[in-house]
């Protein structure tokens, strides 16, 4: 296939700073994504953001079915130049985080992500997915490397937060692969890292997820004060009530929340739906 980067100088494109464009090329590269990913002939994926097409001309070669959004429409031509060929793929073209999630799924049926985010909507997509969608099996996604840092957190260290606590509810991430800034069209300041998270279904039992994420988000709320506090601040409990639920669940009540696991925030949030004190969060 004729040089990425010659057929973008054919069509005069420029990359926009807006939608975080920083394509990736080398055909050694994509092909080592599309493995890390899990990617076969019986996989339909889910790609954000196509840029350039390379990684998906490369999923489109292992994959069943791959249905691709992106946002910038001056890269069709472009897109229509690098898919030639490639009657598996589907471009459908506008703003991911504005479609509709439900119709997608409805259409695809049981699918993996895959995709080399920008980093502006890394977080928004990747809660978009632990929060919304029903029928994805997991998440293979090149992300700036202190996200993914973040990503795999283990609890106590300064990466470890919100999102942490809410992508191990849905299953473990690990990093797969390291990618330098040296790879990238153009050139980004930092280097990346490719996170895979294959989602389990019930991995943390928890008995309401919605509370789940009120206490992940009660706890993360001021990192500095104790979570006898924030629970105070965020579910209206006075001193007294806040650290029965704190003893209840096993946890001091001195703990701060960025020291409790995933599955302490899912006792945590067990005890508090049992009294009720989320109703309405």
């Amino acid at each position: 296939m004729e040089e990425i980067r010659e057929i973008l100088a054919r069509n005069n494109f420029y990359f926009k700073k807006k939608f975080g464009q920083n394509f990736l090329t080398d055909p050694n590269l994509l092909g080592a994504i599309v493995r890390d990913a899990g990617v076969d002939e019986k996989t339909t994926v889910l790609e954000i953001g196509a840029g350039a097409g390379a990684l998906t001309r490369a999923l489109s070669a292992a994959a069943g079915k791959v249905l691709a959004y992106e946002i910038d429409t001056s890269l069709r031509p472009v897109l229509a130049q690098t898919l030639a060929g490639c009657e598996n793929v589907e471009v459908a073209f506008g703003d991911f985080l504005r479609a509709d999630l439900r119709a997608i799924e409805a259409e695809l049926g049981h699918y993996r992500v895959v995709a080399n985010l920008p980093y502006y909507v890394t977080t928004p997509v990747m809660m978009r997915f632990l929060e919304e969608a029903s029928c994805c099996d997991g998440v293979t996604v090149m992300v700036q490397e202190e996200v993914a840092d973040r990503f795999t957190a283990q609890a106590g260290t300064p990466e470890y937060g919100a999102v942490t606590a809410a992508i191990a509810l849905r299953g473990e991430a690990r990093i797969v692969r390291r990618v330098p800034r040296t790879m990238f069209t153009p050139r980004p300041n930092v280097d990346s890292a490719v996170v895979r998270i294959d989602f389990e279904q019930d991995r943390i039992p928890v008995r309401s997820v919605g509370a789940y994420r009120a206490v992940v988000r009660c706890a993360f709320s001021g990192r500095r004060k104790t979570l006898e506090n924030n629970l105070m601040n965020t579910f209206r409990l006075s001193r007294e009530q806040a650290k029965e639920m704190l003893s209840e669940a096993g946890i001091a009540d001195m703990a701060r929340g960025e020291t409790l696991t995933p599955a302490q925030f899912a006792r945590l949030a067990d005890v508090l739906t049992e009294h009720r004190c989320t109703d309405g969060q």
